[in-house]
């Protein structure tokens, strides 16, 4: 089951979102848009360079991979992790060390080598169509979100389950690509939390 995955995120919703955040969203997707740092951008840089960086560093040492390599890389990618569910209207305030409205926690497993690192510029492919085709749908819910924060109405509870979903897939993708997980993505859409606290605070259905 999905919720045994190794790779866990819990995200606690506000019961209202601010229309000045959202606006800050819309700039700040602008100016990543005017340097030319899309979504699309990223994804391509992560996908060529993070098998790429767990083979040379499984090839130099192997045993020290996931002790000492994996967790500053991971560091990394919990950030981004972060300002995704910020950007997908998940949370209302900007990635910064003392939030805790989403907390993620991975559990390193397997013994990667160089052929399974490299492996995974093809093995994660399957996984990462499904997702890209998730997008397109978060996409369009992302706009009825936004509609209703603008005329203050609370943040349908669906929304929020489905943008969740696709938090969670995103974040056990990229921990299998890196290497972190032996365990491929499971192909399910977990908007389930153990409290139920992602949701529960939300006040729309």
């Amino acid at each position: 089951m999905s919720s045994d995955y190794p790779v866990k995120i819990v995200v606690t919703s506000p019961p209202h979102f601010d229309r000045v955040q959202l606006l800050l969203r819309i700039g700040i997707a602008m100016l990543l848009g005017w340097l030319g740092l899309t979504a699309g951008w990223l994804v391509c840089l992560l996908f060529g360079a993070l098998p790429l960086i767990a083979a040379v560093a499984i090839s130099s040492r192997r045993d020290a991979y996931l002790k000492e390599v994996a967790p500053p890389i991971w560091s990394v990618l919990d950030w981004l992790l972060r300002l995704s569910a910020y950007m997908l209207l998940l949370v209302d305030r900007f990635p910064a060390d003392e939030a805790r409205s989403m907390v993620t926690e991975i559990r390193y497993t397997g013994q990667p080598t160089v052929g399974s690192a490299l492996a995974r510029l093809i093995t994660s492919i399957p996984s990462g169509v499904v997702l890209m085709l998730l997008w397109c749908i978060s996409s369009v819910l992302w706009v009825v979100a936004a509609l209703a924060i603008l005329f203050g109405l609370s943040m349908p509870r669906s929304i929020l389950a489905f943008q969740l979903g696709m938090l969670r897939w995103q974040a056990r993708l990229v921990a299998y690509h890196a290497s972190f997980v032996v365990e491929y993505p499971p192909w399910s859409f977990d908007t389930e939390t153990p409290s139920g606290e992602a949701l529960a605070t939300a006040g729309g259905r």
